[in-house]
């Protein structure tokens, strides 16, 4: 034997490993193929191949990943899949191991939007997080104008902020003209002088949400004037108009929680803000009847007409203090506990029903703002001070 090394195959197979496993490339990978040789094992753990015209490679998927997969998978089905690559010792051949795995279709998709959120937080588009206004006086809803959703959002809105106007601004929200559809409509929202805009649709698959995933939405929200509140599908799905937005919330009715405050809240908080006024009031006065008593209860040892005399003008400059700032202070307290108040009563549209008017509502609850949101023959809901009633449109 002449020249190089001797290694033992078990020495060689670990070499081979370790420079497998130095390959960054090798170690987070997507590779694509069809599904052959597929066995679960009894442990639950996927054995099966990879192949297309070319070439094969073995697969192994543990069972706590595929227990996560949202399809069955079956020989001839062709896939995507996520995995690194190492060596299985004992056989002394390299095998792909499966992280995550989808067909072919909607992992393309997936693919894609890997690479789009890429793209996007290389550039920053996800970076920025305005504040959201704590009491929106018009609030855009760019969504279908049909469905659960957008009548979430409204009732919800009505109940928790009766001062908010919602101005609705309709879009497709699935299918190969909804991406278009919703950046239009969130350069509408902002021509329309809005607060705040929530970009909202139901549940749906990965493929109906798809739409909300394009680079022309995200780069709309992001060119946006108003702070917006993505709210697309359930808690369990994210799209890139979540992450693009200022703020993401789990689903439509979340969205309206989010946007606005509880009436009731805010009457709780003013409560809390007079009963601590008051207190405020109540302390100051006791400290200055206190120092009036100590003033009061003094002799003077020497010349007590003159110590007399300028206690009696230490007092009267004393109660002037007092008024300019116990007084002052608790005058200026109560200006505001009164403009809190004003606002809140403001917000109470019964005052407006006690004077004689009435909220005409749609059959769908929707509010009429205009004659030309009701049509002759249509039965409307009239609520006034002492009641409600229906009526028709002649």
């Amino acid at each position: 034997m002449t020249g190089g090394i001797i290694l033992t195959v078990s020495e060689l197979t670990r070499h081979i490993k370790s420079l497998i496993g130095d390959d960054p490339l090798l170690q987070d990978l997507w590779v694509k193929g069809e599904i052959s040789n597929f066995q679960r094992h009894d442990s639950g753990h996927l054995y099966f191949s990879l192949k297309d015209e070319g070439a094969i490679v073995d697969c192994v998927m543990w069972r706590e990943r595929a227990a996560k997969l949202q399809f069955e998978p079956r020989d001839g089905l062709g896939v995507v899949a996520r995995g690194y690559v190492s060596v299985y010792e004992k056989r002394g051949r390299y095998q792909f191991y499966v992280q995550d795995m989808l067909p072919l279709g909607v992992g393309l998709l997936w693919l894609r939007l890997e690479e789009l959120k890429r793209k996007l937080e290389a550039e920053g588009l996800f970076n920025r997080k305005r504040p959201l206004p704590k009491y929106p006086e018009r609030i855009a809803l760019v969504t279908s104008p049909v469905g659960a959703a957008v009548r979430d959002l409204i009732s919800i809105i009505t109940r928790r902020f009766p001062p908010a106007r919602i101005v609705v601004v309709p879009t497709l929200v699935q299918g190969r003209e909804a991406p278009s559809s919703i950046a239009r409509a969130i350069e509408l929202a902002n021509r329309a002088g809005v607060d705040i805009i929530i970009v909202a649709r139901g549940g749906g698959s990965f493929e109906e949400l798809y739409a909300f995933n394009e680079e022309i939405v995200a780069r709309a929200i992001y060119a946006s004037e108003r702070p917006v509140v993505s709210a697309v599908g359930h808690e369990v799905d994210f799209t890139i108009a979540d992450l693009v937005a200022d703020r993401r919330a789990p689903t439509p009715s979340a969205a309206a929680e989010i946007a606005v405050p509880d009436r009731t809240e805010l009457m709780a908080q003013l409560a809390q803000i007079r009963g601590r006024l008051l207190d405020s009031a109540r302390r100051r006065i006791e400290v200055a009847r206190g120092r009036l008593t100590l003033l009061a209860e003094r002799r003077p040892l020497q010349r007590p007409k003159t110590a007399l005399d300028q206690r009696r003008q230490r007092l009267d400059e004393l109660r002037e203090r007092l008024k300019r700032v116990a007084v002052a202070g608790l005058v200026a307290r109560f200006e505001r506990l009164a403009r809190l108040r004003g606002v809140i009563e403001a917000m109470d549209p019964r005052r407006v029903l006690r004077r004689g008017y009435a909220i005409l509502r749609k059959a769908n609850g929707r509010i009429v703002r205009s004659p030309r949101e009701v049509s002759a023959g249509e039965e409307l809901e009239a609520k006034v001070a002492q009641g409600s009633f229906k009526v028709r449109v002649e």
